[in-house]
């Protein structure tokens, strides 16, 4: 190959990159393909969702401790990680919403916000961009934002008069969406727990996911890589204070997991290279564009 393959996942918060995609990336880090991950915010209004860090030093210092959190999950990963510096919008809750705090990201001209992600995709120069549905696969503000940004510069990142301050042209190949959590998946996981008389512990998820009305992508690509699950749980780990490490999140065993759904899911929306779908790679028609 004349040149390694680069693979760049968009994300709105530390942590997003270990629970949407992470067995993905550590599949293609072990195969040699390079990755990185831009993280547009710092996660600093957040939810303390451990308990067990609902601790004062740790509230007061959220944003330092997020950033903390997040190189250990890059280590565990082995991914490059780059934030794009802009602050956490917050996720507005009551009747009516609130408005968004001032000059965070969610407020941004989606212009202003997706010019640090054209620099990146310039620097780095991916040939596979993935991020969230025009939804934010759930409808947090920086999610949907996140979208936004990732669209517009996968869109004008190759275009020499867009940005012409952020580096030389690059036009990445495909474009993927996250497919994080399909019905289907939590389905197969209820029948491979109830083959085994064990409790499902997504049975509220579930509920939750029948509920929601939202777009349901056709997953085009899958990518098998259970065999790296522990490495994207011990990445999710690494966010102590998102995620409990007792909670159901981690509570299938790997195994099962791996018998009932042992991929991680993508729907391709763009792409200026031949495949043709289903996929079982995001490089399909990339390696042979490459080789060329």
């Amino acid at each position: 190959m004349s040149e390694s393959l680069r693979l760049m996942a968009v994300h709105a918060h530390p942590d997003d990159e270990s629970s949407k995609g992470a067995a993905t990336m550590a599949r293609y880090i072990d195969e040699g393909v390079e990755v990185l991950v831009v993280t547009m915010t710092g996660g600093e209004r957040g939810d303390i969702l451990n308990p067990a860090m609902e601790r004062p030093e740790i509230r007061e210092n959220i944003a330092e401790v997020r950033r903390a959190e997040m190189d250990r999950a890059r280590e565990i990963l082995g991914v490059h990680q780059e934030f794009a510096g802009f602050v956490d919008s917050g996720l507005p809750e009551g009747d009516p919403l609130p408005p968004l705090p001032e000059g965070c990201f969610a407020t941004l001209p989606v212009e202003e916000g997706a010019a640090p992600l054209v620099e990146s995709i310039r620097r780095f120069r991916p040939h596979v961009v993935l991020t969230y549905d025009e939804n934010g696969g759930y409808p947090h503000p920086d999610h949907i934002m996140t979208h936004k940004v990732s669209m517009h510069a996968f869109d004008t990142a190759g275009d020499p008069d867009a940005y012409p301050d952020r580096g030389e042209p690059w036009q990445p190949l495909k474009l993927y969406y996250f497919v994080s959590f399909p019905p289907e998946r939590f389905e197969a996981l209820a029948d491979a727990l109830a083959e085994r008389g064990l409790d499902n512990p997504f049975e509220d998820w579930m509920k939750r996911i029948r509920e929601r009305e939202r777009p349901r992508w056709e997953i085009t690509t899958r990518v098998h890589c259970s065999e790296y699950l522990e490495t994207a749980h011990a990445a999710l780990r690494a966010h102590a204070t998102q995620v409990d490490p007792n909670g159901f999140w981690f509570a299938v065993p790997n195994e099962i997991i791996s018998e009932a759904w042992p991929t991680e899911d993508y729907h391709l929306v763009r792409s200026t290279v031949d495949t043709e779908v289903p996929e079982k790679d995001l490089f399909a028609g990339v390696r042979e564009a490459v080789r060329e």
